[in-house]
């Protein structure tokens, strides 16, 4: 039987960050995975979606702009978009697979070792590997790490067959675009799905949302960007709507919805997209004498560890945050915690994160939704895209940024929220100020490239400071400094 310091099951972000972390600790480890190399981070998830949200969104903006040209509307070739964005996988895959194999000619080649194969846990120490071809083999391991991400949420009561009525992992297997889709959830998968297609111009996009407005965890402000600029690229979003019931006909999508005060519709569309969420992988993982905790949403962990003190779980497969950047760091994290001696505890507080939307929306910390729900009292300040410089050059001033702190003398940073271009590469000096667990002064006097939309941060933190070189007095509507205390509102005079 073969022995390893550390075996690792699933090679998407947060195995494959693991096992490279492990090597750095010089000890032996095996990587396990199932189906492809990347997991969910690239196939049939982040990457693929994000490429196909690029491309629209580059093909969008040729549209908007063929007059400059003096052009016709050109024709959209699917195929050659599809071909696009497999190619943008097999290129990630590719770089992966390629690393693995280049680690046997390098330093670390007597330390790492790949398996395709299914695992499963027969003990605390014993995993069973079974290949493809029925072949199987039990090796040892001092440790353990879980990171067997997570699958499409399915609706039994829905008829899900991924021609059809397709899931994220269906959707990509079309021929062509569909003259008109129904997306089934208003969360961020399903608003940024119905982003991608209506952004292409080619398909109808329905949108049920069991809600008055989409994306409920979002602040009221930024949905209402979001639901104007779907509405005008044709999606029809069915507000306060149930789904009560889907069918197949002639190779159609029928459904009906029954809305809050009792009325009911009958639509018909080409497809269907149910994007209600996502489930941990944790079916037949381990022997039921292993008997690892489980809640509804996935392993439960303490920090990285589970009920099982040599078995670590890190990823989609755990409680926390399902995402690609939270997956590898709980990865390194948790290879840091068994062989060493982590610098920090892991936090989720400065997670940055995007929703690829039009226009985009980044986040880091705390939103105005999640203050108010906390019973924070703060200090918020907005400011228009149409102040910066770099907004105004790209012709697209669409946009805000919305910086929240304490509401006292510190201003210790609580989160900020940006919607519009560039707006996930400007967050990330004030994710590393919550980090820090610092206040707004160091951003003030910071000397930002121009232009760029990070000078917009330094102007909403000069307002804060009242030194801004815009005042909110004077360009209402604009800029914006208030507090929030008990939930009452007051703007700022300095």
């Amino acid at each position: 039987m073969n022995r390893y310091d550390l075996v690792v099951i699933g090679a998407g972000p947060s195995g494959y960050a693991a096992t490279m972390r492990a090597l750095d600790f010089r000890k032996k480890t095996l990587l396990i995975e199932r189906n492809l190399v990347g997991g969910a981070g690239v196939v049939n998830g982040a990457l693929s979606s994000k490429t196909w949200w690029e491309l629209s969104r580059e093909t969008a903006s040729f549209l908007k702009n063929l007059k400059r040209f003096n052009l016709q509307v050109p024709t959209i070739n699917y195929k050659e978009i599809q071909d696009e964005v497999m190619r943008a996988i097999d290129e990630r895959k590719g770089m992966l697979e390629e690393h693995l194999q280049l680690m046997k000619s390098s330093q670390y080649a007597d330390l790492v070792s790949f398996k395709q194969g299914t695992a499963k846990l027969l003990s605390q120490n014993e995993i069973e590997i079974t290949q493809e071809d029925g072949t199987r083999e039990v090796v040892w391991a001092d440790y353990i790490i879980l990171a067997t991400g997570s699958r499409p949420r399915y609706l039994p009561e829905l008829p899900i067959d991924e021609k059809s009525v397709m899931t994220s992992e269906g959707i990509e297997k079309m021929e062509d675009f569909p003259e008109s889709m129904v997306i089934v959830g208003a969360g961020v998968i399903g608003c940024e799905y119905a982003t991608i297609f209506s952004g292409f111009g080619k398909t109808k996009v329905h949108l049920i949302d069991k809600g008055n407005r989409i994306l409920p965890f979002e602040d009221e402000d930024i949905v209402h960007v979001i639901e104007r600029n779907m509405e005008n690229s044709g999606v029809l979003i069915h507000r306060n709507s149930r789904l009560i019931r889907m069918e197949i006909k002639h190779g159609r999508v029928e459904y009906e919805l029954e809305y809050d005060d009792g009325t009911k519709s009958v639509f018909n569309v080409e497809k269907a997209l149910v994007a209600v969420g996502r489930i941990p992988n944790y079916e037949d993982l381990w022997d039921e004498k292993v008997d690892i905790s489980i809640s509804k949403r996935g392993i439960e962990d303490n920090d990285t560890q589970t009920n099982i003190s040599n078995i670590y779980a890190v990823g989609d497969i755990t409680a926390d945050i399902s995402l690609v950047n939270v997956g590898e760091l709980e990865g390194r994290y948790a290879v840091e915690k068994i062989f060493g001696s982590p610098e920090r505890k892991l936090v989720y507080e400065n997670i940055s994160t995007i929703m690829f939307l039009n226009p985009e929306v980044a986040g880091v910390g705390l939103n105005e939704t999640q203050a108010r729900e906390k019973n924070i009292d703060y200090k918020v300040v907005t400011l228009d895209y149409s102040c910066i410089p770099r907004a105004i050059a790209k012709r697209n001033t669409q946009g805000f940024i919305k910086l929240l702190v304490t509401n006292d003398d510190h201003m210790k940073i609580l989160g900020l929220k940006i919607i519009g271009n560039h707006a996930s590469s400007a967050i990330q000096a004030v994710a590393l100020l919550i980090w820090m667990n610092k206040g707004i002064e160091e951003l003030a006097e910071c000397v930002h490239p121009h232009p760029s939309i990070t000078e917009g941060i330094q102007e909403c933190v000069r307002m804060l400071l009242g030194k801004s070189l815009f005042k909110p007095d004077a360009l209402k509507g604009k800029l914006s400094c208030r507090t929030s205390m008990s939930g009452v509102y007051a703007d700022i005079r300095f």
